[in-house]
């Protein structure tokens, strides 16, 4: 990020000021759109990009990978690892909580978000699919084989069909 020039004409009252502001907008946000339109509106791409590489190097490093495994999978030097090692020893409870939550609402929100518990959400909708895709599962090889028979005879291959052949196989 590109150093804030006049942060020494800033009082310590009126950084702790800015600093409580931000955080009060970065509050405010409510879903993934609106962080992502937030960051696009407010930082540079580069900026961006720096912030998103850090964020997940500290991920990385609370998974416990090590450096020179973080550094192959985000192409950074070892002394910005070391940075964001250092900064989450000595301040990473903001980060930690966020990981910790987020992994809560990964396997909650994308869950539900996603198509397969959509599906499980809302059966009916889906039923005939869901059908074949239970009939195919408790298939013996020989109903397996019959049934790619059946569906390579149609003439239009649906999305379904498509899909049905994939799990066959």
């Amino acid at each position: 990020m590109n150093k804030y020039s006049n942060i020494k004409k800033l009082s310590k009252k009126e950084q702790n000021e800015l600093f409580i502001s931000f955080a009060k907008v970065l509050s405010n946000i409510k879903n993934s759109v609106e962080a992502a339109n937030f960051i696009r509106d407010l930082f540079s791409k580069s900026e961006a990009l720096m912030l998103a590489r850090r964020l997940q190097i500290a991920r990385l490093s609370q998974e416990g990978l090590t450096y020179v495994q973080i550094r192959k999978a985000m192409k950074v030097s070892q002394t910005t690892i070391a940075k964001v090692q250092m900064w989450l020893n000595s301040y990473g409870d903001g980060l930690r909580t966020i990981f910790k939550r987020s992994k809560n609402k990964t396997k909650t929100s994308d869950s539900i978000l996603s198509w397969q518990n959509l599906k499980k959400k809302y059966p009916m909708y889906f039923w005939p699919e869901l059908l074949l895709n239970e009939i195919i599962k408790n298939a013996s090889k020989k109903e397996k084989e019959r049934l790619i028979k059946i569906i390579s005879k149609m003439k239009e291959k649906t999305k379904l069909t498509k899909q049905l052949l994939i799990l066959l196989r």
